[in-house]
């Protein structure tokens, strides 16, 4: 990441995919740094589809530009309604979400993801990268969901 350990414990990772899951972490999040300090590190990660090797042809840069969109527009839409304004970095990096993710929330203050992001599936309590966020992560972890509920380890 970076930045020094002292820097790195005052930053909140979230992860954004755009779905309405991960702006509610979003949401959650910048809440938390007004009261705490903390910056933010909105991450979006991308990655191939699976069947991408099978010779078909999938455009990586599509791909990619889809999240950086994603990002940046969650990242405005949430921002704007947060008085006064957190320091928000975003990123995109490419890889699975989990690992990306969780690579990120190395030697930081917190990790938050949505609950469920675009890939979940309907009435699932935790999808499969929150999940392996929560069992794997580094530091504590919020898990966030649409409704405004959440369930944190620590």
């Amino acid at each position: 990441m970076g930045s020094t350990p002292e820097s790195a414990q005052h930053v909140i990772v979230v992860g954004v995919d755009g779905s309405p899951s991960s702006r509610a972490a979003l949401r959650w999040a910048l809440g938390q740094a007004q009261l705490d300090g903390s910056s933010i590190d909105a991450v979006a990660a991308w990655d191939y589809p699976p069947l991408s090797g099978w010779g078909l042809t999938i455009p990586g840069p599509e791909i990619e530009e889809a999240a950086r969109l994603a990002l940046v527009d969650t990242v405005k839409q949430e921002q704007d309604s947060t008085r006064p304004p957190v320091p928000v970095r975003q990123r995109i990096e490419y890889g699975h979400p989990a690992d990306v993710l969780l690579e990120a929330a190395r030697g930081t203050h917190l990790l938050v993801v949505g609950s469920r992001g675009l890939g979940g599936f309907t009435g699932t309590l935790l999808g499969s990268v929150s999940r392996h966020c929560v069992e794997h992560a580094p530091c504590p972890v919020v898990v966030v969901r649409s409704t405004g509920t959440s369930t944190a380890r620590g």
